[in-house]
């Protein structure tokens, strides 16, 4: 499988790409999202831009900033082997992530190596039916360093979170995603190395609402769940809204009945912009809450039996996109 944070631009236009990173500070509570993004429109020419979103939940209401500064492609610079991304002088590397403009600055690393998982199934990437693909590099990461964002400072020492990487032509016209990898039990025993990373999307054709697709990865105490096939992911179970979704996902000896959700005055609002120039909103939470009930095969008891229980209050990541505004939420980054 090709490196799976190489930039999957060929120059041409009609493409936007993402490299992000989310993580959640367990010992403040505090949430961050910093974006490497690329678009090169089908009219116009193409740029690049850094984002950084934080959230502090401690603050009544909770503080919520968010910075963005765009660049000419020029600015934007790439390599595969070792791989290292640049844009403007901030990197990401396949153990790092480090830059600084305007009042933000960051400086972080981590050990774990790439990995690649991925949310589209190979069947439909040679079909040309996903319009986004979605790859995990570090779905479950432990990252320490230094994030500064408008006067505040924030240490970081084994935070939890994940790098990922999308390509593609055109956004959903609404979706939800969802991330965790610090859970716990019920009665609060730390479950490292578990993870999951999901997300829906609103299948449209013409003016008709067809469903949902949903592509889940996740891997429970060393064993992994990729429910990513064709049938699946038209299948798996999803209802989502601005604040919540609730998932089923089945794998070949797995399934996870999960619910999310995240408070509204913890939401960043940001636009994102297709190639084609068509907006979508996205409201996105670092804070959110998730809990998984965990089930495996079980023919004698009737398909499947609940083996566990999992949760993390305040440590989930979670999106919600439509294509228009939300009225009384604040959009950070236009």
């Amino acid at each position: 499988m090709e490196h799976p944070n190489a930039l999957r631009w060929d120059g041409a236009p009609g493409h936007y790409e993402v490299h992000y990173l989310t993580l959640t500070d367990r010992a403040t509570g505090v949430g961050a999202w910093i974006r490497y993004s690329l678009l090169a429109g089908s009219s116009q020419g193409a740029s690049c831009a850094l984002w950084m979103i934080l959230v502090d939940p401690r603050d009544e209401p909770a503080t919520r900033i968010g910075r963005m500064a765009s660049f000419g492609i020029d600015e934007l610079r790439a390599q595969t082997e070792p791989f290292e991304l640049s844009i403007a002088g901030a990197t990401l590397t396949d153990y790092s992530m480090a830059g600084a403009f305007d009042d933000v600055a960051w400086d972080l690393r981590w050990t774990t190596p790439p990995l690649g998982y991925r949310h589209v199934h190979p069947l439909l990437r040679r079909a040309g039916a996903a319009r986004t693909e979605l790859v995990l590099p570090h779905p479950d990461l432990s990252i320490d360093g230094q994030i500064t964002v408008a006067g505040r400072g924030l240490e970081l020492s084994g935070a939890r979170g994940q790098q990922a990487h999308l390509w593609g032509s055109k956004h959903a016209a609404s979706w939800a995603w969802a991330h965790c990898n610090d859970f716990t039990s019920i009665g609060g025993e730390p479950r490292p190395g578990s993870f999951i990373d999901g997300v829906s999307a609103l299948l449209v054709a013409g003016s008709r609402e067809l469903g949902t697709g949903t592509p889940v990865i996740a891997r429970i105490d060393g064993r992994e769940l990729r429910s990513i096939s064709p049938v699946r992911v038209l299948a798996n179970y999803s209802v989502f809204a601005l604040t919540g979704w609730r998932l089923e996902a089945i794998g070949s000896q797995l399934k996870l009945v999960v619910d999310v959700d995240a408070s509204r005055d913890q939401l960043a609002g940001v636009t994102y912009h297709d190639p084609d120039g068509e907006l979508a909103y996205c409201y996105n939470s670092e804070t959110a809450s998730m809990r998984m009930n965990v089930y495996e095969r079980a023919r004698r008891v009737g398909g499947w039996r609940h083996i566990d229980t999992l949760v993390a209050p305040g440590r989930a990541h979670f999106e919600y996109a439509q294509r228009t505004p939300i009225p009384d939420i604040e959009l950070l980054i236009r």
